[in-house]
């Protein structure tokens, strides 16, 4: 009896899983860490094949490759006697490095906690973005988590792009990435050639440690200057962006068919009677969503969202498909995309091109009257998009026939505008009805959104235009439509729909979550806010709606836009995690992503989960099946489990950062090329951030930001206040706060560093005048105060121009002044109950009080080096 007990307490609930997957099947991960668990200690290789009644020879060695798999997934660790026990156990956290180009840096914890600071010695022996094990420290400053580097578990970086320098006889290449802030040596036989100050490729051939730094080898000189285009290579390696086709992935796309097979065709939902349209931008070359909406007879309206079937063509395990799940995004550089998927497949199979058959999985969604859901269903469809339309025609055709102006626009629509309307509208007359019954339903589910609470913050886009030399012509903003949100609010529904299906059948998936801010974010807003006289009344932690009803409330503000910034800052940024938590931003309970299955990996494991139920004999009420078709096993189509989705939702986060980095350098190049031949130049600009050693301000009418040093503003004692965005002037009293409207004069262009210098000119707009005064706010219910007088008389582009040139001391005034300075340094140490010494800098600052920080975020008295 007892012997049946252990038997059945001891057997792995996940072997029927693991014999599907292998001929020669061991323990799960699951057990494993299970058994690991309930051991007194670490466990020996031997030792847990003697747990896990393990005599085969195979099987012992296959549980070694297991056990080597988890330690570098970061699930298990082992000691110095080669002993296994769970991360945790050992007080480890995994995570991903996230280099700062002073030296210093983060990890960024796998399970989404807090960022762990690593100092310059920790970061000597990592580059960006490796994976690592790190050990809290028991002494981390004011709270603060520092961390001890245990073991690398993953090097990412295997190539870096810079420039090589000669000095002295010792060669070494200077990353042009700024988060890799160690130079890579090269040796004299390894250098290809290179010159100094070239620009080249360099492959990693030694890894940095503590005592060691890095050794390289030249792979590829690219020359002395950055040729047009170049910036792109560059910014591909330096993020190391996968862009290379696998002989393997080019050998599989070269085997797909131009066009949909009728045989692909049977045992499909045929829906190629209705009229599906694709709305996209004018230079969009792949089309992976079609749109159809038709009002029902009781009220409402039944939606279509057609989305390509990408699940169809790459198979799970396929040479495309891990090559997918690698890049896991397409990356969009200004003119170029580096894509997810090959172009016989984005821009071929899987793009729902005009009067063409294609493949789709569809979501049939009824919607009331009041734009609730009522009910979804999921398909395998066939389609045929009869129309290839653009935002700016569907804007058109909407604003001919609306006789409000579309507020999205701008201004009345004119004659001309109208007739050229109706002329589309004539050219489309077949799909014209649908498309008015999708304006009326985004018109509902618009104020549907609006009562939900979701956030709409109001950013601005801005697009690139290149000339002949592929130099920047000019840098425009991007307007959008009601085109451009109809065609949202339509993938919002499928998104939607496709989270709850997940939740439903109970899918190991990858949910869109976006956490709310996090509390020391919150208190430096609340802080903010609270100088304006604003507030989110007695809710401790605001809702989305209390978000959204701020933007409304301070939308007529001429500061409105340095409030928005600020609001959006404090929120957290979004990840894939199998774990549903909602999304904050748009205010839904549950929510994934399903409509983009050509550029994000997550799309396509989605599509998977879904197929799966589709094609299993599982009955279900929100799938449609054809009789016929073939049921296909799970292990076929979706064995993942929460494991891997763990591993794919922080896999394609990263990735999804690594997009956006590598976008923005390119972007940031650019512009700082496009500057170079305008040094002198004098723009109109606003502060967009404010830091202890000067303001980040974007030129309002080319969109590039450059930086004021503090040692660039009128000469006086500037008190840096983080929590209010603001530099104060101790003497002066003048203000630089967030949103202030500045002229500016470009000084210096550092087209390596991506950075620009500006020197003031002078004041054109303070987004808070008078703010360091605080009003008592209204006594209305929600507690917030409306906005004050005196800032909506201030009239946009007043100049009030500021003394560049510092007032020189006399010897007696400042001998006067540091006698001052002293007694009021030695008066504080006497009052202040807590004192942190001033770090060195190239700034001088005075030592800080905990007391002054108490309802706002530490200030920092900061001293202008008087210029010479």
């Amino acid at each position: 009896m007892t012997a049946k007990k252990t038997k059945k307490k001891t057997s792995d609930p996940h072997a029927k899983r693991e014999s599907k997957k292998y001929d020669n099947p061991i323990a799960s991960r699951e057990y494993i860490l299970e058994v690991l668990d309930k051991a007194v200690g670490p466990l020996t290789h031997p030792q847990l094949c003697q747990q896990l009644s393990l005599n085969d020879v195979d099987q012992k060695e296959a549980l070694r490759r297991r056990l080597f798999a988890m330690e570098r997934d970061g699930q298990v660790h082992s000691n110095r006697k080669q002993a296994y026990a769970r991360v945790s156990k050992f007080d480890l956290i995994r995570g991903r490095i996230q280099a700062h180009k002073d030296g210093f840096g983060f990890l960024i914890p796998a399970d989404n906690s807090d960022d762990i600071y690593l100092a310059y010695r920790q970061m000597r022996q990592v580059f960006d973005g490796d994976e690592v094990l790190v050990r809290l420290a028991p002494d981390g400053i004011r709270g603060r988590r520092d961390g001890k580097i245990v073991e690398v578990l993953v090097r990412n970086t295997k190539q870096v792009v810079g420039r090589y320098f000669n000095d002295k006889g010792v060669g070494y290449v200077k990353p042009d990435n700024p988060r890799l802030t160690q130079d890579i040596l090269i040796a004299k036989e390894n250098t290809l050639g290179a010159k100094n100050n070239q620009f080249v490729i360099a492959t990693i051939t030694d890894y940095p440690s503590r005592q060691a730094p890095a050794m390289g080898a030249i792979a590829e000189v690219l020359g002395d200057h950055m040729a047009p285009g170049m910036e792109i290579d560059v910014a591909i390696r330096a993020h190391n962006l996968p862009h290379q086709w696998p002989e393997d992935v080019q050998a599989q796309a070269a085997t797909l068919p131009t066009e949909v097979d009728d045989s692909d065709k049977l045992h499909r939902v045929d829906l190629r009677h209705l009229p599906f349209v694709t709305i996209d931008g004018e230079d969009a070359r792949d089309f992976d969503d079609a749109v159809y909406c038709e009002a029902k007879k009781a009220g409402g309206w039944k939606l279509y969202v057609a989305i390509a079937d990408v699940s169809h063509y790459v198979d799970l395990g396929s040479a495309l498909d891990k090559e997918a799940e690698v890049r896991s995004t397409s990356v969009y550089f200004p003119d170029f995309v580096l894509p997810m998927l090959p172009e016989a497949l984005s821009n071929g199979l899987c793009s729902l091109n005009p009067h063409v058959d294609r493949l789709a999985m569809a979501c049939e969604i009824s919607i009331s009257a009041a734009g609730r859901i009522s009910g979804y269903q999921f398909c395998e469809a066939v389609i045929h998009s009869h129309a290839r339309l653009t935002y700016t025609k569907v804007g058109k055709m909407l604003a001919a026939v609306n006789s409000r102006a579309d507020e999205n626009v701008g201004g009345n629509v004119n004659e001309s505008e109208k007739v050229e309307g109706q002329n589309l509208r004539e050219e489309y007359q077949a799909v014209v009805p649908h498309i008015d019954e999708l304006e009326k339903l985004y018109r509902t589910l618009r104020r549907l959104r609006e009562d939900r609470g979701a956030i709409d913050f109001e950013t601005t886009e801005t697009r690139i235009l290149f000339d002949e030399q592929r130099k920047i012509e000019r840098i425009i903003p991007v307007e959008r439509n009601d085109a451009h949100k109809l065609i949202e609010e339509c993938m919002l529904c499928a998104n939607v729909c496709a989270a709850k299906f997940l939740e439903k059948h109970e899918l190991d998936g990858l949910y869109r979550v976006h956490d709310g801010p996090k509390e020391q974010k919150l208190e430096n807003l609340n802080a903010f806010l609270a100088e304006l006289g604003l507030g989110f009344g007695a809710k401790v932690k605001p809702e989305p709606k209390q978000y959204q009803q701020m933007i409304a409330k301070i939308a007529d503000r001429p500061d409105a836009k340095v409030i928005q910034t600020v609001m959006l800052r404090s929120l957290s940024q979004a990840v894939y995690h199998p774990e549903n938590k909602g999304h904050f931003g748009l205010a839904y309970s549950a929510y994934t992503h399903f409509t983009s299955p050509i550029r994000r990996y997550p799309d396509l494991l989605t599509h998977r989960a879904i197929r799966h139920v589709v094609r299993s004999r599982q009955y279900s009420d929100h799938v449609q099946r054809v009789k016929g078709a073939k049921v296909i096993p799970k292990k076929h189509i979706y064995p993942y489990t929460l494991e891997d989705m763990l591993r794919l939702g922080e896999h394609t986060s990263m990735a999804e950062r690594r997009a956006d980095d590598a976008t923005r350098d390119v972007v940031s190049w650019l512009k700082c090329e496009y500057l170079q031949d305008r040094i002198g130049d004098v723009f109109p600009g606003v502060i967009t951030a404010v830091t202890n050693f000067g303001l980040f301000v974007e030129l309002l009418d080319v969109y590039v930001e450059g930086l004021i040093h503090i040692t660039s503003l009128p000469s006086d004692y500037y008190r840096y206040e983080e929590a209010h965005h603001r530099l104060v002037g101790e003497r002066t009293k003048q203000v630089f706060c967030l949103g202030d409207e500045l002229q500016v004069q470009v000084a210096a262009v550092k087209l390596d560093d991506r950075k620009v210098d500006f020197e003031l000119v002078g004041v054109s707009r303070s987004a808070n005048k008078k703010k360091s005064r605080r009003r008592k706010p209204d006594s209305d219910s929600s507690g917030e105060a409306s906005p004050m007088s005196e800032r909506e008389k201030i009239r946009r582009g007043e100049f009030t121009p500021v003394d560049k040139k510092p007032k020189t001391r006399t010897k007696s005034k400042a001998k006067a002044g540091a006698a001052k300075k002293a007694a009021a340094k030695k008066n504080a140490k006497k009052n202040a109950p807590k004192k942190t010494a001033a770090k060195k800098s190239s700034v001088k600052k005075s030592p800080v009080k905990d007391s002054a920080a108490k309802n706002t975020s530490s200030q920092r008295t900061v001293r202008k080096r008087k210029a010479k």
